[in-house]
């Protein structure tokens, strides 16, 4: 094949050690449908085909997550997105998934030393006060070194790790490559979209590794969150810290969401540099009481700051763990790391507020309504049974009828919701399934400070302004609007677009192109009667020919018996049981299909 004869020479050091951890971890015929097997015997190389005896006993998630690790930063990124994807593995595949950490080796000083010379145009003890060549943090992508400017401000240099993006960019040909196989050759596996999940994880992925984009991200955040004063009036006019002289204004009061600066003088693709967070870890609770925080402050203020991003702003942290969140003076929350985040259109926010909205409201019909929307497209490539769904998902929100909105645990509910959808066979699109994991996460870290939170009373009312706000008449006239100018636009390129379509035809350039699923069954089930029926009569030629042959004496004989004509006889039996299997998985296969 001609994409492995370019991967044994492009890809070849990085295949080899790729196949030597899947064949270790009993992941071998993979390796072999891959073409990677034969792709590095051809260049000379020589693989192992053995499993280690612990490893065999291993759960199948427990298996894969451990080669994800030991692939390398990719696949710990990959395993970290389908974390995220609980539409699509069951809870225990999930958890495993969630234990892929990117704490890695710090890459060798020198190396980093030199690359911050091409990118801050000086070395860092010249560009900074003091700069610690030992990093504060290690990941799979980069490392972070703490710094002072010469005005004694202290930040964080986020640092990429040299040469990651070759190694990264072979491993996405590489998935590109398995996802291509998974859906062409594995019909149980078919309906997840491999290949569309693969793309969005190159983007994401590709997004993650360019640090100007990741500050752009924080900076948008920040100036949603500009003037925001959360959902009380009580703040602590004392309130004070390093981080909130920086970002707030002269005289005011201290941001109650805090997002780091940005120094733009010296980031860019492969650098970042931001303002140092010294607040207490969002894991170390033990401090945040030492330290004297309202638990039940700080998880209402998060979870309002949350949703704030998710409903009204449409840009939010996708990965909300308490290692990106930290607790400042005065109840205040700051969030870190904006590599990973979601996206919502407008008219995602409204399906989701309706969503919401229904669950808490115990209004079945219009949950289910949204998660038809949802998940339309996966549902017109299988043979769902949408009045089932409608009645499953009726039933589940109706069981909370009269259940005490404290009581209600929204997390849950989602999760539940999902699970019912992949008994279906469904799947979401990647930017639901980034806010399905970041509300379970933020409802579990909620209730990790506040266990009397109620998620479903804090979010109720800012669900009711979102919509209120959408379908207020000024809101409805700006929309009315701008459908107004897309269908004009749409008429005053009409007449180009007939002009070009009539051209089209007059060069005989027209294509249609009318696909028909079950024509096309019917299509492959009358190509493979007519090979059977081939191979049928060339069996049934072959058994006249040596009957004819065993009549003729004279040529090398078998046990008394002309060879040529045994020889024919073995060759027809081989091809009838051929023809007998053949048939037979013809049928189971119509057999499932139709159950």
């Amino acid at each position: 094949m001609l994409w492995q004869a370019l991967v044994a020479a492009r890809d070849l050091g990085r295949l080899h050690e790729i196949a030597s951890i899947l064949i270790r971890y009993g992941f071998g015929d993979m390796v072999r449908r891959m073409g990677l097997a034969n792709a590095l015997e051809r260049a000379g190389r020589v693989l192992h085909w053995h499993e280690a005896g612990e490893l065999a006993h291993l759960a199948p998630h427990a298996r894969v997550r451990r080669a994800l690790e030991e692939m390398g930063p990719t696949f710990v990124k990959l395993g970290q997105i389908l974390a995220t994807r609980v539409d699509l593995f069951e809870p225990e595949w999930i958890a495993e998934f969630s234990k892929l950490q990117d704490s890695t080796p710090a890459s060798p000083y020198p190396e980093v030393h030199k690359q911050l010379i091409e990118d801050l145009g000086a070395p860092p003890e010249e560009i900074f006060a003091a700069f610690d060549s030992q990093p504060l943090a290690t990941g799979s992508i980069a490392q972070v070194h703490r710094a002072r400017l010469d005005d004694g401000g202290e930040v964080v240099v986020k640092v990429r790790r040299p040469g990651i993006r070759s190694i990264i960019e072979a491993d996405l040909r590489w998935l590109s490559r398995l996802a291509e196989i998974i859906e062409t050759g594995n019909s149980e596996l078919r309906h997840f979209h491999w290949e569309e999940v693969v793309r969005q994880f190159t983007q994401s992925l590709r997004r993650e590794l360019d640090f100007g984009a990741e500050c752009r991200n924080a900076e948008r955040i920040a100036a949603n969150f500009s003037g925001y004063s959360g959902p009380d009036s009580l703040r602590d006019p004392t309130a004070h810290s390093d981080n909130a002289a920086a970002t707030a204004e002269p005289g005011s009061m201290p941001p109650l969401i805090v997002i780091p600066r940005v120094y733009w003088q010296w980031t860019g693709e492969r650098v970042c540099v931001q303002e140092y967070i010294g607040g207490i870890p969002g894991r170390n609770l033990a401090a945040a009481d030492h330290a004297g925080l309202d638990r039940k402050v700080l998880a209402r203020r998060g979870v309002h700051a949350v949703i704030k991003m998710i409903v009204e702003d449409g840009l939010f942290h996708a990965d909300p763990h308490p290692g990106n969140i930290f607790y400042l003076p005065g109840n205040r929350i700051a969030f870190i790391d904006f590599g990973m985040v979601g996206r919502l259109s407008e008219e995602r926010r409204d399906q989701l507020a309706r969503l919401l909205l229904g669950l808490v409201q115990h209004e079945s019909m219009h949950v289910a309504n949204v998660l038809l929307d949802w998940t339309g497209s996966s549902a017109m490539d299988s043979d769902i049974n949408e009045d089932a769904l409608t009645s499953e998902i009726e039933t589940f929100v109706d069981q909370y009828f009269g259940v005490p909105l404290k009581q209600l645990k929204l997390g849950n509910m989602l999760s539940d919701l999902v699970t019912i959808l992949r008994g279906h066979r469904l799947s979401l699109p990647p930017d639901l399934a980034l806010f399905v994991k970041a509300f379970i996460t933020l409802e579990g870290m909620g209730r990790e400070l506040d266990p009397d939170l109620d998620l479903a009373g804090e979010v109720l009312p800012l669900l009711r302004d979102e919509l209120a706000a959408r379908y207020a008449p000024l809101s409805v006239v700006k929309r009315g609007w701008r459908a107004a100018s897309d269908i004009a636009a749409l008429i005053a390129d009409l007449p180009r677009d007939l002009i070009r379509l009539l051209r089209a035809a007059r060069r005989g350039k027209l294509d249609i192109h009318i696909e028909v699923a079950h024509l096309k069954h019917v299509g492959d089930q009358l190509d493979g009667a007519a090979n059977r029926m081939v191979i049928g009569i060339v069996v049934a030629a072959i058994i006249v020919a040596s009957s004819i042959v065993m009549t003729v004496s004279g040529g090398p004989t078998l046990l008394g018996l002309p060879l040529f004509g045994l020889l024919g006889f073995l060759c027809a039996t081989i091809g009838g049981i051929w023809l007998l299997l053949s048939i037979s998985r013809s049928n189971k296969a119509d057999r499932d299909r139709k159950s």
